[in-house]
């Protein structure tokens, strides 16, 4: 499944393996908004509604802070995008996430308004999976 999906960059103190990755077809609308809005950042959080969806902003216009963990950096650039895609979770979220990676996907439908995407009649949907710990 490699193949088939972007992983982020690894961003946790002693860890060697990425937590999170993108769909082609993720990659594909984020490069379609990035050229829209400028840089991007995703932040997933552990509120209700939309909560276990991750929220798609301008770079900084959600701000971060302690209690949030940056869990990958993604290269987007294909030569118009240097700056990385951050991707935050907040730490209690992770708490609960801590043992799976996570893929971010594109599904039809409408997510929150205050995610990017919402407009294009498309939002973005965290698939999980439990991650194998080497032995």
């Amino acid at each position: 499944m490699a193949s088939n999906r972007l992983d982020a960059g690894v961003t946790l103190p002693g860890e060697d393996f990425s937590r999170v990755a993108l769909t082609p077809a993720a990659v594909e609308l984020l490069r379609l908004l990035w050229d829209r809005h400028g840089p991007l950042m995703f932040h997933q959080s552990g509120g209700c509604c939309d909560g276990s969806s991750p929220m798609c902003y301008p770079a900084g216009d959600f701000i971060t802070g302690e209690s949030d963990i940056l869990l990958g950096l993604f290269d987007l650039s294909d030569g118009l995008r240097p700056e990385p895609l951050e991707f935050w979770m907040s730490r209690e979220q992770f708490n609960y996430w801590s043992h799976t990676h996570l893929t971010v996907d594109v599904v039809p439908g409408r997510g929150s308004g205050f995610s990017v995407e919402a407009p294009e009649g498309k939002r973005f949907l965290i698939r999980s999976t439990l991650m194998d710990w080497p032995s």
